[in-house]
């Protein structure tokens, strides 16, 4: 006989259920275990900024780059499995500004350009907390780190950068300031997330940018691009279109 199937079925909890399953059985970790002899798959996961919780076109996303990742699992392939986190940009700036009640790039200085960027961080990782748990409410599976040590780090941050005891997703333990902990993020020996804030994409932007330099790629010259004076900096496409707002058409 069939178990008996609700007709109106409770989806929330069926999902819980099924990540609870996960969970338990360590089905993600199994996983990874069977394929890790496969020939490697790479993808690269876009970063979503953490600068908000997600909003449902984060998750439609985020949905299509667990698909792709489970079918060339399901083929045999070793993946990294590694999200990431834009952690630098105007959003994260605009929105710490908000949050102090600055309005001037005058402003910002008289609070103090170090104090600001730590501030920056802070909000980084508050919602670089939030939307992994999102994500791993969604199934999403990823080498992710604990929401919890993400919190830890920025209010250790916070706090005058006080030394702090990290147990990091790749199983090492390291003990060192917050700020030590955070510049490596996502490096190879911690695993989980990468951040875009950490000393191994910034060096390797700086190597990059000056190997372009030594073959002639990098130019001083004119162009014309969306500006904003307030900020002192140019916009990017996504930037200039962040003004739009849905209204209501007066016909």
């Amino acid at each position: 006989m069939y178990r008996p199937v609700l007709r109106v079925p409770d989806f929330p909890t069926l999902e819980r259920q099924v990540l609870r399953f996960w969970e338990e059985n360590r089905i993600f970790d199994k996983l990874r275990e069977q394929t890790a002899n496969g020939s490697p798959w790479s993808f690269l996961d876009g970063p979503i900024t953490a600068n908000n919780p997600m909003g449902v076109h984060h998750a439609w996303g985020r949905s299509l780059k667990d698909m792709y990742q489970r079918y060339h699992a399901m083929n045999g392939h070793a993946l990294r499995y590694q999200n990431g986190f834009d952690c630098q940009g105007l959003w994260v700036e605009v929105e710490v500004e908000k949050s102090l009640g600055l309005q001037t790039k005058r402003d910002i200085r008289h609070f103090g350009i170090e104090k600001f960027v730590r501030t920056c961080k802070e909000r980084v990782l508050t919602y670089a907390a939030r939307q992994t748990e999102q994500s791993i409410r969604l199934g999403y599976w990823c080498d992710w780190d604990d929401p919890k040590l993400l919190l830890a780090l920025r209010d250790a941050l916070a706090d005058g950068d006080r030394v702090v005891t990290a147990k990091l997703p790749s199983g090492r333990t390291e003990t060192a300031r917050a700020s030590e902990i955070i510049r490596k993020l996502g490096s190879p020996e911690y695993g989980g997330s990468y951040f875009t804030f950490s000393d191994e994409n910034n060096y390797t932007i700086w190597a990059f940018l000056k190997k372009c330099h030594n073959q002639g790629f990098i130019y001083r010259g004119h162009d014309v691009m969306p500006w904003c004076g307030r900020c002192g900096t140019g916009l990017s496409q996504m930037e200039v279109a962040e003004g739009r707002r849905i209204t209501t058409h007066m016909s």
